[in-house]
């Protein structure tokens, strides 16, 4: 497996591109504001095909390119059924500030949409087995998705390296050292804890996290080091 990432748009939002090979269908998760053209430059230079666009939750800084990407290329986004009026509303919640920044902007969703509403469902797309966990607490519908690895690499011109056995794409949910906040709509500590102690915390310790935001990190060094889980 191929993959890479990169921090879109002013909220930083890391977007990441999957596939099994170059010149093969590929995966975009959570491509944020203006991702398009970096997007476009990864897949024009590994020949691949956006086969899916994958959401890890509703939040404009996920979804912003989420309608471009899926209709440009005639693919499919998924997202939770808790979620999806964000693809129309994606600054449902977080205050007036925000909307400000965002006015002018519409949202639309895309042409296809599938929900993802049968927790540990796992779904073929492009060639790759991804199993989604459902992970409530930063919204009501995040999700995490979980892959076999492979290889990989960033887009700041590192050489491809042996990957991970397994990878989970957490969006705000996990962070390195952090956890995703709650005081937005749809929030809840109490669900959040929950999703991180029943679902990735139970995982191997060499599972690679690659969170919405920042650096990757494991499972292990997180259950190790992240002050937030500190007696779970």
């Amino acid at each position: 497996m191929l993959i890479t990432g990169f921090p879109a748009g002013w909220l930083q939002c890391n977007c990441y591109v999957l596939a099994p090979s170059q010149g093969a269908d590929a995966i975009i998760v959570d491509p944020g504001q203006k991702a398009m053209p970096r997007l476009r430059k990864i897949l024009d230079e590994n020949r691949l095909t956006p086969a899916a666009v994958l959401l890890t939750h509703g939040h404009i800084d996920h979804v912003w390119s989420a309608q471009k990407v899926a209709d440009t290329y005639g693919c499919p986004a998924f997202i939770h059924p808790e979620d999806r009026a964000m693809l129309k509303d994606p600054i449902k919640g977080f205050g007036p500030r925000l909307a400000q920044l965002a006015v002018g902007v519409m949202f639309t969703e895309p042409r296809q949409v599938v929900e993802l509403d049968r927790d540990g469902d796992k779904i073929e797309l492009g060639g790759m087995t991804v199993t989604v966990d459902h992970t409530p607490g930063h919204t009501r519908g995040s999700v995490t998705f979980r892959v076999a690895g492979g290889q990989e690499r960033s887009d700041s011109g590192m050489s491809w390296a042996n990957g991970p056995a397994e990878m989970a794409f957490t969006g705000d949910t996990l962070f390195k050292k952090s956890i995703g906040r709650t005081d937005l709509e749809g929030g809840s500590g109490r669900d959040l804890y929950t999703s991180i102690v029943e679902k990735l915390l139970v995982l191997d310790d060499s599972t690679v996290v690659l969170p919405g935001h920042g650096e990757k990190t494991t499972i292990g060094a997180e259950r190790r080091t992240n002050p937030f889980l500190e007696g779970l």
